[in-house]
């Protein structure tokens, strides 16, 4: 029998990747906030994350095996909307994956992070994703896998819809010469989530191109490609300063196999042989 998965966040950049790539081999629902997704129309529910009590009708009606999380909106309301998802499935068998963010380290941009680093956060949005980690472990213990990523690129991205645009209208797109960053596709996440559903894998995950790149430097390589001239680029240094800071995700661990992992350039080569 196929497994039954529910994706919160089903019509986002990330939950529509998933749905594309889980759809034949699992039994999939989803949820959106205003804009359907391709699932059938009895598999996907409007949920807004305030309405914490349709939440519980859900996940009691689908009873999922597994449910993975790649909401947005408001941070406080995101938080009370994991608290009750982790008191519903606290005793029950389903597995959580909580897709979290680079963010979780921007109170120490002096080194790229690994999984065994702790959190130290100094924006709100770090603060809410770690606040929402330990809700979730805390309740799940190892039933919850923490999976976080960088800036995520596809098609249909805001990233890449940016620089459509940017180019279409000449407008100036503003980066930082001085902050390496990591990046990864819609796609490839998608893939990569897959096998450690597969895998059974467990614990904190790291996501991203396995080298770096300075965020001018990515999109000055997309921008020579597209147009003739890059001056819509407006370099600036990252806190007005010329140290280097790193905004970036690196790996200590080897489950992910190396077909399944991408460098910058391939990145930028998929946006231009796929986004023309």
């Amino acid at each position: 029998m196929m497994q039954k998965i529910l994706i919160l966040g089903a019509s986002g950049l990330v939950g529509r990747a998933l749905i594309d790539e889980l759809k034949y081999d699992f039994d999939l629902y989803g949820t959106y906030s205003s804009k359907l997704t391709s699932l059938p129309i009895d598999k996907q529910f409007q949920l807004e994350v305030q309405h914490l009590d349709k939440l519980k009708i859900i996940t009691n009606s689908i009873k999922p095996n597994i449910v993975i999380s790649c909401l947005r909106g408001e941070f406080d309301r995101q938080l009370e909307f994991h608290k009750k998802l982790a008191m519903d499935l606290q005793n029950k068998s389903t597995r959580v994956y909580y897709f979290s963010t680079t963010n979780v380290f921007d109170g120490d941009f002096s080194k790229s992070h690994s999984e065994i680093d702790i959190p130290i956060a100094e924006s709100d949005y770090g603060n809410f994703k770690i606040k929402c980690e330990n809700i979730l472990k805390e309740a799940l213990d190892e039933r919850v896998i923490i999976i976080r990523i960088p800036a995520i690129w596809g098609m249909d991205s805001p990233r890449w819809n940016l620089i459509k645009d940017s180019i279409k209208n000449n407008k100036v797109i503003d980066v930082y010469s001085n902050l390496i960053c990591n990046n990864l596709l819609d796609v490839l996440l998608a893939k990569q989530l897959r096998f450690m559903i597969e895998s059974n894998l467990k614990g904190i995950f790291h996501l991203g191109a396995t080298d770096m790149m300075s965020q001018g430097e990515f999109f000055e390589e997309i921008l020579s490609n597209l147009v003739s001239k890059k001056d819509i680029l407006r370099y600036s240094l990252y806190q007005n300063k010329v140290d280097t800071f790193y905004f970036s995700l690196i790996s200590n661990r080897n489950d992910i196999p190396s077909s399944l992992q991408s460098t910058n350039q391939e990145i930028i080569s998929y946006l231009l042989e796929n986004g023309k």
